[in-house]
């Protein structure tokens, strides 16, 4: 797989975050695997960047972290990491790759009450870098690199090596990563080529509402906010250069009008959210907030991300994915929301992206409510795509149908 791995860490740099002549990179790796890391930077530097920074987290730290340290000083923000980030994000605005790699059990056992506490803090902290991703002022990026846990929560039945190796295989096949870089280019222009037209044909109508249904209870209408642009693939940073932000990635979305979101809304894959398992549950919605819910497995924890802020209770993304893609293909559940959220249609509790309206970016965070897009310390996804999904949209109450049994109508 050597080679395609190579291919893998081009495929973020040079479609990824499209980095530029004398641009910054940072990159954030889990110790576990600096490999990909050393080809992005090698890739980085071979397309002409300045500088490129790697900045290494340990998993088993985090833990450590959380399960000793006192509360007052988890939810502490040192001087110097804000610095950094001012000097990193804000100062020379690198390109940012973030290699994601996490256990998804890693913080079960702990005091989550603790962990939402210090999570919400540090949030409010760095809120003002979050805008430099949200907002697509730079280029950025998450991708996936197994781990021996991770493999093995995805492939029980396998050894460790072997839950790797498979692991690595599976990415590298729905990631469209083949042994020839100009093949790998190419299903990657059709790819996109595919979902442009797909974000062209919505753009084009500037539907009022959509509606969403199942057989599994979910009968949803979400409203949509004026001038929405739905966003396919690929995204536009400050500078003008098309970046992708997810690899791989299956989606086309949009923000909903916040407080426009009515009905039952049912998850139909388990969610981790702050190292814990949400499984089986669902949503009510009355004017755009959520008024009732319940969980089968991680209910409290499913509590608690819902009074993370006054935002946290309503909607921030719409995304649509077909039930017939490669992730979905695959049959495989990968704990992971990079992965699970392009196997299905998704949504998102939490802050919208302003760039999902004409105009969006430049709205101050306190006006963003105004023009029809929630705020929030969170963006927590789900998913929702099934089978026999079936999504309509209207505009001056005539129907068009965008999704047919859990795929594109058109």
């Amino acid at each position: 797989m050597d080679k395609r791995i190579e291919n893998f860490a081009k495929l973020a740099v040079e479609f990824g975050v499209n980095v530029k002549e004398g641009e910054d990179v940072l990159i954030n790796t889990p110790v576990e695997s600096p490999e990909l890391a050393r080809l992005m930077a090698k890739a980085s530097y071979e397309k002409g960047a300045a500088n490129v920074e790697v900045d290494f987290r340990d998993d088993e730290l985090t833990r450590l972290n959380y399960k000793h340290k006192s509360s007052q000083r988890l939810e502490e923000v040192p001087k110097w990491q804000i610095e950094k980030l001012q000097y990193q994000i804000a100062d020379k605005k690198s390109n940012r790759i973030s290699i994601s790699s996490e256990d998804p059990d890693l913080l079960s056992g702990l005091d989550h009450e603790k962990i939402a506490k210090a999570i919400k803090s540090r949030s409010s902290q760095t809120k003002d870098f979050v805008k430099y991703t949200m907002n697509d002022i730079v280029s950025w990026l998450v991708i996936s690199v197994p781990n021996k846990k991770w493999a093995k929560k995805v492939f029980p039945d396998l050894g460790e090596e072997e839950a790797v190796e498979k692991l690595w295989q599976v990415i590298l096949d729905v990631s469209r990563v083949s042994e020839s870089w100009e093949e790998t280019k190419n299903n990657w222009q059709n790819h996109l080529e595919s979902l442009d037209s797909k974000a062209e044909y919505l753009n084009s109508h500037q539907f009022d509402k959509v509606h969403y249904k199942s057989s599994n209870g979910t009968d949803l209408w979400i409203g949509l906010p004026k001038d929405h642009i739905w966003m396919s693939a690929g995204s536009t940073n400050a500078k003008g250069d098309r970046f992708i932000p997810n690899i791989p990635t299956e989606e086309v979305f949009t923000s909903p009008l916040y407080n426009k979101v009515d009905g039952k809304l049912v998850a139909t894959k388990p969610l981790v959210y702050n190292g814990v398992v949400i499984d089986e549950f669902y949503f009510i919605f009355e004017d755009g907030k959520v008024v009732d819910f319940d969980a089968k497995k991680g209910k409290d924890t499913l509590a608690k991300m819902l009074d993370s802020d006054e935002g946290s209770r309503y909607l921030g993304e719409i995304a649509l994915v077909p039930y017939d893609s490669p992730i979905s293909n695959s049959n495989i559940l990968f704990y992971n929301t990079l992965f699970d959220e392009n196997a299905s249609c998704h949504f998102a509790l939490g802050k919208a992206y302003p760039t999902t309206v004409k105009g969006g970016a430049e709205v101050a965070d306190e006006k963003i409510r105004e023009i029809g897009l929630n705020d929030s310390l969170i963006h927590e996804d789900f998913m929702v795509g099934a089978k026999d999904l079936q999504i309509s949209a209207y505009k001056d109450d005539r129907e068009f149908k965008i999704f047919v049994d859990g795929n594109w109508a058109f």
